[in-house]
């Protein structure tokens, strides 16, 4: 069916990938590529579309704060798909260099062509009204007061749920105005970083290409415009798109000393084969070789395209071991975890996310840890990893199995990261988006005692 002629195709592709966010569970970095591909936008359109979908996942609950207080219905009695262009058309009033007669006008052709001729009436009245005032008029009237309800009024500025928030507050000691500094960088558009993996690639030929040095990590590096999908490196799979703080934990495994025997590595949850790639180049380089195995199948086969000749990619449970205990030198356990820690490039799980899913991971979490601790041999060394600042996934977890044990040495994980500064009082590793500008990863280094 043709649209109308005023709905243009920047927004039609940003209502839809919101729509399939909402009714599939389908996360927006996965699904607006293929929309955008499908609608062959130009570069400025596909600009556009993708700040729209970004920007109105991020910014959402503070956006309903505002529609919520000009509604004459209450949001959860209206159409999802009216709900939806609300929202879209929000964000450009209070957050893009959209003119208001053009986002409403938009906004209401949208809501004529997406849910009907009624709805774009209520669609216009409403976002007339969200276009009285800035965003920062609106969030004055619409938040909690700061000194009565400081987490509310946090979640309203910043656009997170209250369990979010405290878990973050906690996790940063009850530091308020840290807590607001990581909210806010949740909220800002992530960097584009590279990763040249050993023995396939150097950061010296991506700087060429364009790219500049990364902050922390010697194989990173910096793309601040431009597909990373155009360059060689990457359609090679000699480099891929990572983030730096993932390749910081990885490093920080491969330079733990280690006494003794080192060729034998493992990637116990691989998926979908970042880290394991960065690993199996800095294994062969050593004369080591990593397994890198991953349970799902489809991830598995990712796994294996990531890691190319440099690691043996396969399909095992690592709850369920095929191996000898002691069969591995250094051991990367990256558990499933609530992904609070990339929620700015993945904006959507704050709201789908509960704090039930959190305590539901935390027994895979635990198996998973012991597993890797059983894998590894006396005097080798285990990486824990989790990509979120939830106590709850990361210290706790440690401490709980370490409580278990008797055979296992904690280690200061902060020297493996030479350069990196704001690392806290150890011994374990919290990364920061806010201080470091990589996702918020979690580090526990682990070294299995000697007989």
């Amino acid at each position: 069916m043709s649209l109308p002629r005023r709905v243009d195709a920047a927004r039609d592709v940003a209502f839809d990938a919101l729509r399939a966010v909402r009714e599939n569970d389908a996360y927006a970095n996965l699904v607006l590529p293929g929309l955008l591909a499908a609608r062959a936008l130009n570069a400025r359109d596909a600009a556009f579309a993708t700040e729209l979908v970004y920007g109105t996942l991020r910014g959402l609950g503070s956006y309903d704060a505002v529609l919520a207080s000009v509604s004459s219905r209450p949001l959860a009695k209206l159409d999802p798909a009216v709900l939806d262009v609300l929202r879209l058309g929000t964000h450009q009033l209070l957050a893009m260099r959209v003119g208001a007669h053009a986002a409403v006008d938009s906004s209401v052709s949208l809501a004529r062509a997406k849910v009907g001729h009624g709805p774009a009436g209520f669609v216009n009245a409403v976002l007339r009204k969200v276009s009285a005032r800035d965003l920062e008029d609106w969030l004055a009237m619409v938040a909690p007061d700061r000194e009565v309800d400081p987490i509310g009024h946090l979640c309203v500025v910043h656009s997170h749920p209250r369990w979010v928030v405290e878990a973050i507050r906690d996790s940063l000691g009850g530091d308020l105005a840290e807590t607001e500094a990581m909210l806010a960088a949740d909220n800002e558009r992530p960097a584009v970083t590279l990763v040249a993996r050993p023995g396939r690639a150097d950061v010296d030929e991506l700087l060429s290409l364009g790219a500049r040095p990364g902050r922390w990590a010697p194989t990173a590096a910096i793309l601040d415009s431009g597909s990373p999908s155009s360059l060689p490196p990457v359609q090679a799979g000699r480099a891929g798109v990572q983030d730096e703080g993932s390749q910081l934990v990885a490093l920080a495994l491969s330079s733990v000393p280690i006494e003794g025997r080192d060729g034998r590595w493992l990637d116990l949850c691989a998926g979908p084969g970042g880290k394991a790639a960065l690993l199996g180049g800095l294994a062969v380089q050593r004369g080591a070789r990593l397994l890198a195995i991953e349970r799902q199948p489809h991830r598995a086969r990712l796994v294996a395209g990531a890691v190319g000749e440099t690691a043996d990619a396969v399909i095992a449970d690592g709850t369920a071991p095929a191996w000898a205990n002691g069969s591995f030198d250094r051991v990367l356990v990256d558990v499933p975890c609530s992904g609070l820690g990339a929620l700015r490039r993945r904006p959507e799980a704050r709201w789908r996310r509960q704090p039930s899913d959190v305590n539901a991971l935390r027994p895979l979490q635990r198996s998973l840890l012991q597993s890797a601790l059983d894998a590894v041999r006396p005097g080798g060394v285990v990486a824990y990893v989790t990509c979120s600042p939830h106590l709850a996934e990361t210290r706790d977890i440690v401490d709980e199995v370490l409580a278990s044990r008797n055979d296992v040495e904690r280690l200061d994980a902060r020297p493996q990261l030479p350069g990196v500064d704001l690392l806290g009082d150890g011994p374990d590793v919290q990364l920061w988006t806010h201080r470091h500008g990589t996702d918020a990863m979690f580090l526990a280094l682990l070294r299995r005692s000697l007989a």
